[in-house]
């Protein structure tokens, strides 16, 4: 029996008599550990600290209170890409002016980007331990 794998970002709904024949599972985002050895593995030329700010800003775009601010969360695919631009733009660490000037390639939503730009300070805030 021949097996189809079909992957969705749930921007279009898939037919019932589809839906009825298929097996479905759900991927989380990754831990920010596997995300930052993806974005090492994918893009080495970005260095330790500037590949370790990209996970960790973008594992905290994804978590709350940030998340429930955009549409979509980026995902893989979008740090991975996010890290290569930052790489050809010789950027060497995370900043609000390249942050706004990049926001395009995490989020393909207008207002998305616009609701980053105010929350930017509070994502490059380092998180509290207690």
């Amino acid at each position: 029996m021949p097996v189809t794998i079909l992957t969705s970002n749930r921007t279009r709904e898939l037919h019932d008599a589809v839906k009825r024949r298929c097996l479905f599972h759900w991927m989380d985002y990754p831990e920010r550990e596997r995300e930052l050895a993806i974005v090492r593995a994918q893009v080495p030329e970005a260095g330790e600290a500037l590949a370790n700010q990209i996970a960790t800003f973008v594992g905290r775009l994804r978590s709350q209170p940030f998340a429930s601010a955009f549409q979509r969360g980026p995902g893989i695919a979008e740090s991975v890409e996010w890290a290569k631009a930052l790489v050809s733009l010789n950027t060497l660490e995370l900043d609000p002016e390249v942050i706004h000037d990049t926001a395009g390639i995490l989020f393909k939503q207008r207002e998305d980007v616009a609701a980053l730009a105010p929350l930017v300070n509070d994502l490059l805030t380092p998180e509290e331990t207690t």
